[in-house]
């Protein structure tokens, strides 16, 4: 190879590297905007409920929604839902009645996973987060009802990197659910947050 051919193909390689890493930097969400978090012991016999409290701390300056995704211990999502928190405003959830009460398959989770992403409104609403744009700021904690004694515990959702390709499986498997799930598998669906919820 003459040292024209290489000083060519070593520009092309760094133009190819620029290229990449700008075009991973525009389709990667900002961060801040995935919490997950598990819940145990939900739907059981004699167990008090565990809760779900999301925050919008104020910080984006306006509106956000809460995409909810909940998934089973075999890795499946078994419901997801959408839900705007103001500005100061906290959303508390029911682990039982409003996260894991319609699940897509019909089988009532007692544990599982709960992912929490923070995402802008569309036309002041919050549909199904089929199709979301990511927003740093939701801020998320849940209590966990902890073996057979059940005792209760608290902590704050923890805070995890969304990739494109998480964020695009997340809205797939959602969508998928409103499609062949009938009205089921959309959690948070009681008439008490039909104002806020799924709108």
């Amino acid at each position: 190879m003459s040292r024209t051919q290489m000083v060519v193909a070593l520009t092309l390689v760094a133009a190819l590297a620029v290229f990449v890493g700008t075009a991973s930097a525009q389709t990667a969400p900002p961060a801040d905007t995935l919490k997950v978090d598990y819940f145990s012991n939900a739907n059981t016999s004699g167990a008090p409920d565990g809760t779900v409290r999301i925050l919008n701390p104020g910080t984006s300056g306006g509106n956000l929604c809460a995409d909810i995704f909940v998934f089973d211990t075999d890795e499946e999502m078994s419901e997801c839902c959408s839900c705007k928190i103001t500005p100061d405003g906290l959303l508390t959830l029911s682990v039982d009645t409003d996260l894991t009460h319609d699940p897509l398959t019909g089988v009532v989770l007692s544990t599982g996973v709960i992912k929490i992403v923070s995402s802008l409104t569309k036309a002041g609403l919050c549909p199904l987060p089929t199709v979301s744009v990511p927003a740093a700021g939701l801020r998320a904690w849940t209590t966990h009802i902890q073996g057979s004694s059940f005792s209760i515990t608290e902590t704050a959702s923890q805070d995890a990197t969304l990739s494109a390709k998480e964020q695009s499986a997340l809205q797939s498997q959602c969508n998928a659910i409103s499609r062949v799930g009938s009205g089921r598998g959309v959690c948070a669906n009681s008439s008490a947050l039909a104002s806020i919820c799924n709108n």
